[in-house]
């Protein structure tokens, strides 16, 4: 059961979904772990939903300043997506607030042969640096509204 004071409005992420036409099969690339919430809110979509719980993983940081195909490889091998498989929508969270940049480019890296040119993604970060960090996991409860 969700918690009424954890559910936060997005205006942001309505609009990943105002040009999906009915039956229209998506591919969703989820980053973190699967809710109930979310499972039950893409339901009602025709979608293949590929959940890649990363922030098990963190912290996740580079051993040098410049792209290290190393760290690529190992967001493709925690990833573990199929060759293949093109991403419609990419639900990143808040998982760039936990990366490094180089972090950063090695994921895009990875992510980068799943991705076509009408593929959307939808993600947030701290406007402050100093801000705390939470352990909140975020899922989609209705499409207007995050949990």
């Amino acid at each position: 059961m969700i918690n009424e004071t954890s559910i936060q409005s997005s205006k942001l992420l309505s609009s990943l979904f105002e040009n999906v036409s009915p039956g229209r099969r998506l591919t969703v690339l989820h980053v973190g772990p699967a809710l109930q919430e979310t499972i039950e809110f893409f339901s009602t979509f025709r979608c293949r939903i590929h959940f890649v719980d990363l922030f098990s993983e963190l912290p996740i940081a580079s051993e040098d300043k410049q792209e290290n195909p190393c760290m690529t490889e190992r967001f493709s091998d925690m990833m573990a997506i199929r060759q293949g498989t093109l991403f419609d929508i990419c639900l990143f969270w808040d998982l760039f607030n936990f990366l490094d940049s180089q972090a950063v480019v090695a994921f895009i890296s990875a992510l980068r042969p799943h991705l076509h040119s009408a593929s959307l993604a939808h993600g947030f970060s701290v406007h402050n640096l100093r801000s705390p960090q939470g352990d909140q996991l975020y899922g989609i409860n209705e499409l207007g509204s995050l949990n």
